[in-house]
């Protein structure tokens, strides 16, 4: 089947993104919203609930304050190519992994709804699209999140691309990549400027630190801690030499890198408060 094109004026085929949140613009109540960036600006989304087909799941890391939050992207074909954006830890995200981790089939389109709860919550509701049917699994706290990210992202690279309204699209988990938490939880850690990580990144030319090889890695993660350790000792040798032997062959031999990376900043810093 041939999807016909229509010829003329029309906007750039980008993705719409829906932000999910509870608020109101203007005494207009909303549960997810568009965002005009040249304007600074929410717009209130009326309509509670989207049909298309779930195209892709996506992890992404966005910058807030000065930190990463880390976002889940549920990309959804319709009418256009839908992005629903939020944070990987809200009701929303969670109620909707609940329910698609039942699903096993899907090249058949659904009914994604936002409704509100208490307190600016937002859930999700999921529907078989064809018979209206409600997709529900009850909540658990012992459910693994991380598993049930990575099934339902396995079952969507298997959808056909032969169907126009559900193509096979790559699926990215990038900011659940081993390496990429690694050098998160050192920068965090040290209270190293992201920016500078970003910064250094662009110079390797690549976006990620899994993109690199582990070599690279060490050398990223060697530059924040000397950083961090500039003011903490008088000669810089020993700085490199300390962290050579406390935490370098400290990994080497089988310890945990973050425990030994804490431990050399305790001991570090309580030479400075000695000789101080």
């Amino acid at each position: 089947m041939i999807t016909e094109i229509k010829l003329g004026l029309c906007n750039p085929p980008e993705p719409i993104y829906l932000y999910v949140n509870q608020g109101e613009v203007d005494g207009e109540s909303f549960v997810w919203y568009k965002f005009n960036i040249s304007q600074d600006k929410k717009i209130p989304v009326p309509q509670r609930a989207l049909i298309g087909y779930l195209s892709e799941l996506r992890l992404t890391t966005k910058e807030f304050k000065g930190k990463d939050n880390l976002k889940l992207d549920i990309v959804v074909s319709a009418d256009e190519l839908y992005v629903i954006r939020t944070g990987i830890e809200t009701n929303f995200a969670k109620s909707f992994l609940l329910a698609a981790s039942l699903i096993q089939d899907f090249s058949k389109p659904l009914i994604i709804v936002a409704n509100a709860g208490d307190e600016n919550t937002v859930f999700c509701n999921l529907y078989d699209a064809a018979s209206k049917t409600k997709i529900y699994r009850e909540w658990s706290r012992d459910l693994d999140w991380a598993t049930i990210i990575r099934d339902i992202q396995s079952l969507l690279g298997g959808v056909s691309s032969t169907t126009p309204s559900t193509p096979k699209l790559s699926v990215v988990p990038q900011a659940v990549h081993p390496q990429d938490i690694r050098v998160k939880q050192i920068r965090t850690l040290l209270d190293y400027p992201l920016d500078l990580v970003k910064e250094w990144l662009q110079f390797q030319n690549v976006s990620n630190p899994s993109q690199l090889d582990t070599s690279k890695i060490n050398s990223l993660i060697k530059t924040m801690c000397l950083a961090w350790a500039a003011d903490k000792c008088e000669y810089p040798n020993e700085t490199e030499s300390l962290y050579q032997k406390h935490v370098v062959d400290a990994v080497a031999s089988g310890a945990d890198e973050l425990t030994v990376i804490s431990t050399w900043m305790q001991e570090l810093q309580a030479v400075k408060t000695g000789a101080v």
